[in-house]
């Protein structure tokens, strides 16, 4: 009877001294340097932990490229520029203005007739009239061929593409050579020598002077009697100047003000033209046809081009997360862990995912949860060292009391941070249970024994 009792109290010394069985435990009362400092876990204190910085690591940036950014379907290049099109008048009928006139004086020329007044001489009655008698002594002079004109008593003078000014100034110097009273005025009587010609689908085609003051597009077609014209879609004003054809069209010379104050020269011709030419409208739709076939070709071209190209591109990308698949599997790639410990269904590292936090929560029951048999739900607790080099060996354990389910609503929002360490602590029972079935075959070899004796 000795033995068995001495096998009971070698049992219960054992489990005083902690011989038997040792089981992990957060005990602020450390022998050692480290220190540990538990915080309850509570609406506040979550808000509080979750204000410690982290960025999470982030996926390489061919996870997030489509195969088709980046590229550019060819073009079909630059086009031949298209012949008018005979169906609508803004594209048939191209709008080419002239060039715009300089301001200056009329220049005398061939066929102007110019007047010549001087005084009369006679008795004072007739000085004190003078402008009577000077009105009476008009000679009118048309200059020849040559540009001059033939005085009497004073000869020919050059006065072809002069102004009044000049003309006046060479006739005043050839009165004073030949001794004449240079008292005179000169003048325009008839402008002959600048003409434009307007015709087409006027009213009266006719042939317009240009004289002192500037002619304009809309005063020589309004000299023609205005424009006779049924359809303002195909018709266009033509003027031909110095070898070169200039259009506008008639519609758009109605609806611009500054067209129709177009300032016209010697020697332009003004033309109204409503035609269309045939063979002309034949070549805009051969060319539109061509052209149509041209782009359809291109565009198909071009739609083989980036299907290659996207097709290059997608396998390019595919092989490079295929890689990086490779080397995640393979644990070549940085990542950030959390420990899962203690009375868990597995222990194990989580990895933080990539581009956004974890919650306690996920990381537990990405694992299995919590074995309710042996887990103490009332000691969940979240190790996390600091960060504070000077403070090495701290460490705060956040603690989540799972006795009242409600409060696993703070796992769900508590963020985990790299290296964290979730350990979930026994039950006592549990811990209990584990020092029977470890004693356990040692008692009865030893009773055994000691009946045998």
């Amino acid at each position: 009877m000795l033995r068995p009792l001495s096998a009971a109290l070698a049992f219960a010394f054992l489990i005083g001294c902690d011989v038997v069985y040792q089981s992990p435990s957060v005990n602020p009362l450390n022998d050692d340097d480290t220190k540990v400092r538990v915080v309850e876990m509570t609406p506040e204190t979550v808000i509080s932990a979750n204000r410690s910085s982290f960025k999470p690591k982030q996926l390489p940036g061919v996870f997030f490229a489509a195969a088709g950014a980046g590229a550019n379907p060819r073009g079909v290049g630059a086009l031949p520029r298209p012949i008018g099109d005979p169906g609508q008048a803004s594209g048939f009928l191209e709008t080419r203005i002239p060039p715009q006139i300089s301001d200056r004086p009329y220049q005398i020329g061939v066929g102007d007739v110019l007047l010549l007044a001087t005084p009369q001489t006679g008795n004072t009655v007739e000085q004190l009239t003078g402008l009577l008698a000077a009105s009476n002594a008009r000679q009118g002079y048309t200059v020849q061929d040559d540009g001059a004109i033939a005085i009497p008593n004073v000869g020919r003078v050059q006065v072809r593409g002069m102004t009044i000014d000049q003309a006046e100034a060479e006739l005043f110097q050839r009165l004073v050579e030949n001794q004449i009273d240079p008292t005179f005025s000169l003048e325009i009587a008839e402008f002959n020598s600048q003409k434009v010609s307007i015709g087409g689908a006027v009213s009266q085609p006719t042939v317009t002077s240009i004289g002192l003051t500037p002619l304009y597009l809309d005063e020589a077609l309004a000299a023609a009697g205005g424009v006779n014209a049924s359809d303002l879609d195909y018709a266009s004003v033509r003027i031909y100047r110095d070898g070169t054809l200039y259009q506008i069209p008639l519609s758009e010379l109605y609806s611009n003000r500054g067209l129709q104050r177009t300032r016209l020269q010697q020697g332009d011709s003004v033309f109204v033209d409503t035609q269309v030419q045939l063979d002309q409208a034949q070549a805009y739709f051969e060319q539109e046809i061509r052209t149509a076939q041209f782009r359809q070709s291109a565009r198909v071209n071009a739609l083989n081009e980036l299907q290659a190209e996207v097709n290059i591109r997608r396998n390019a990308m595919q092989d490079t997360r295929q890689n990086y698949l490779t080397r995640l599997e393979l644990d070549s790639v940085e990542r950030d862990y959390v420990y899962l410990t203690g009375e868990v269904s597995e222990q194990s590292r989580y990895p933080l995912p990539f581009g956004k936090t974890a919650s306690l929560a996920d990381a537990l029951y990405s694992n299995g949860g919590i074995p309710t048999e042996t887990g103490n739900v009332r000691e969940i607790y979240v190790l996390r060292g600091s960060e504070d080099a000077r403070e090495f060996g701290a460490v705060t354990a956040w603690q989540l009391d799972g006795r009242n389910a409600a409060n696993f609503m703070l796992a769900t929002r508590f963020e985990l941070r790299p290296n964290d360490v979730i350990f979930v602590s026994e039950q006592p029972v549990t811990r209990w249970g584990r020092v029977i079935r470890q004693i356990t075959p040692s008692l009865i070899t030893t009773t055994v024994a000691a009946a045998a004796n």
